[in-house]
């Protein structure tokens, strides 16, 4: 071989090697927020070193975050702008639906027209808190087709249907605050004279669980299914409720978990009780002043993550360990120690 061609291959080798070496390099994201501890316990849950990365932005406002296994994409929503985002670590972030909830003419009575808390099902549907269109229905990630379970209570129209939660048996309990509705308690278009939380039970039977909270928001079940959480974005008394159930779905007691304003200080302003998620050991993970705080199932925080910005809402993804968060206009990620509810099954 003469010196030309063996320096012109071995061009050629360094070219594709580099080439290669580029292609397989993982994206890169930037880091945000730190990790803050209020307990010792919280360094095995979250490392005090743990990388927050922002892995997409350019949202309105990110909400609704849930984690399709079967395709290994993150679906979350944008109420306000009446869209619906996929994520995926190999496509990137792209407009999944639009409209993601109402899809009828303009309606000025709608704060929030879109979807917002998702929630996947064992057999690869969602169940989908339509705010635009008032109801809770069901969602179909292959054809985007939804079928509307539930709209109303008693003969009245829903407010605008937030977060749920479903049992092993199939039974769903959901929020109802007016958040979507222009005016929200002053709406004149509200039909529900109160913000309630439901229990939609699988013969389509509607039960009211609670009447008497102000702005009714995340919820969530104890792996057991026999306590309740529910977040209560009560501007004037901020708390965190919990509900004893019995086998029926019945609730026995209930009390204040924790209140938002009995936290340590420090993150970022802002934040209250909204979208939350839960390992499989218990914990909550919940939206709250300064950004995510962690819970023991008996309402002591434990620590806070803090990504520079509100968080509305969690999921856990990948192979449990990755937490995502929905905070403000983009969605951040950060591995944990703990796997979510569900996983490892």
């Amino acid at each position: 071989m003469n010196r030309n061609l063996l320096a012109a291959t071995a061009a050629v080798t360094v070219s594709m090697a580099a080439f290669c070496a580029t292609a397989a390099s993982p994206t890169f994201y930037p880091t945000v927020g730190q990790v803050t501890a209020f307990d010792p316990s919280f360094n095995a849950i979250v490392p005090a070193d743990a990388r927050i990365e922002k892995i997409a932005e350019g949202i309105s406002w990110a909400e609704g975050p849930a984690w399709v296994r079967k395709g290994g994409y993150l679906l979350f929503t944008d109420p306000r702008q009446n869209k619906m985002y996929r994520w995926a670590e190999k496509d990137g972030l792209s407009v999944f639906m639009e409209p993601a909830g109402y899809a009828g003419p303009p309606d000025s009575t709608l704060s929030e027209p879109g979807a917002n808390g998702l929630l996947l099902e064992p057999a690869g549907t969602l169940l989908l808190a339509d705010s635009g269109s008032r109801n809770l229905a069901r969602f179909d990630p292959k054809t985007k087709q939804k079928t509307v379970l539930v709209d109303r209570f008693e003969g009245h129209r829903f407010n605008s249907p937030n977060d749920m939660v479903r049992g092993r048996d199939g039974t769903v309990y959901f929020t109802d605050p007016p958040f979507g509705l222009r005016g929200m308690d002053k709406s004149p278009v509200r039909e529900t004279p109160f913000s309630g939380v439901y229990r939609l039970d699988p013969d389509g039977k509607v039960h009211l669980v609670d009447d008497s909270l102000k702005f009714p928001n995340g919820i969530l079940l104890s792996p057991d299914g026999r306590r309740l959480y529910v977040s209560d974005t009560d501007f004037a008394n901020p708390v965190w409720m919990v509900y004893a159930l019995d086998a029926r779905g019945e609730v026995t007691e209930k009390h204040v978990l924790a209140r938002a304003r009995d936290l340590p200080p420090g993150g970022v302003r802002g934040g209250n009780p909204d979208g939350m998620c839960m390992s499989s050991n218990g914990n909550l993970f919940t939206s709250a002043p300064g950004g995510l705080v962690v819970m023991n199932p008996d309402g002591k925080p434990l620590g806070r993550i803090e990504t520079g910005s509100t968080v509305s809402n969690c999921t856990f993804g990948d192979d449990g360990h990755t937490l995502y968060m929905t905070s403000t206009s983009f969605v951040a990620r950060v591995r944990v120690g703990v796997m979510g509810l569900g996983y490892g099954r």
